[in-house]
């Protein structure tokens, strides 16, 4: 009933997940990643808890196949489960489980894999991985969200869709950014639009947050509060409209 993919940004170092499913709130269980160690997708009759180990076990420097092999035979329900990963040297392993409802399936490449149950047809993974290859130009948000909405093209989830999430982290143990439409008719369109607001403000003032480099964070609001007005000025000279619901500052 969902599909997900996982990856790494090479260049930057980015991990993400995104995921699309006809059940409520999946970016609560399906996606866990640990920054620039791992990124896991947890899926089908889901164990979140292989989440938490598989991304745990990475970051302690395991392989992914050897990961998937102690998950899966530590786990009764294995036969029902699906569960897929990938590192940061670009190595990716997968488990669909023989009891996952059709279409199901795994594919990957180096530095992402995609996986799907409960799907229109494996054109909705293929389509999912093909797009991601072929746009390296995007930066890796954008580039997980295009290649979810090829997979949805491709047919998605079977039953439709409910929910959608975008998690990526950068160098620091919390997310960059992490995206939620929990229920929503069109939760991938949903996504897109977050993005956007996200990057109206919140990503202006996460740059000033603490990090481990530098655990005060940015501690002068001038220059944070210069470049929002800055970022909105060119909005406005575009023609652009805020696509946030919030209420004006």
């Amino acid at each position: 009933m969902t599909y997900s993919i996982c990856a790494h940004d090479e260049t930057t170092g980015e991990m993400g997940v995104a995921v699309a499913s006809r059940f409520f709130a999946v970016g609560m269980l399906v996606p866990h990643i640990r920054a620039g160690r791992g990124a896991v997708a947890t899926q089908a009759f889901v164990n979140p808890l292989w989440g938490i180990e598989a991304a745990d076990r990475l970051a302690a420097g395991y392989a992914p196949e050897d990961v998937v092999a102690a998950l899966v035979a530590a786990d009764k329900g294995h036969a029902n489960r699906q569960l897929h990963m990938v590192d940061a040297q670009g190595r990716a392993a997968a488990h669909t489980g023989a009891e996952c409802v059709d279409w199901c399936g795994h594919l990957a490449a180096q530095g992402v894999s995609v996986a799907g149950n409960m799907l229109a047809g494996e054109a909705v993974i293929a389509d999912t991985l093909a797009c991601y290859l072929d746009r390296a130009d995007l930066p890796l948000a954008e580039r997980l969200m295009t290649a979810m909405e090829a997979g949805e093209a491709a047919g998605g989830d079977k039953r439709g869709t409910q929910s959608a999430t975008l998690i990526v982290h950068r160098d620091q143990p919390y997310p960059w950014l992490d995206l939620r439409a929990d229920d929503h008719p069109d939760p991938l369109a949903e996504l897109r639009r977050l993005h956007d607001v996200a990057h109206e403000r919140f990503s202006i003032v996460a740059k000033a947050l603490p990090t481990l480099q530098n655990p005060h964070g940015w501690l002068e609001r001038g220059s944070i509060d210069r470049e929002i007005r800055e970022a909105d000025d060119r909005r406005i000279a575009e023609g652009r409209e805020s696509r946030s619901f919030g209420t004006p500052l």
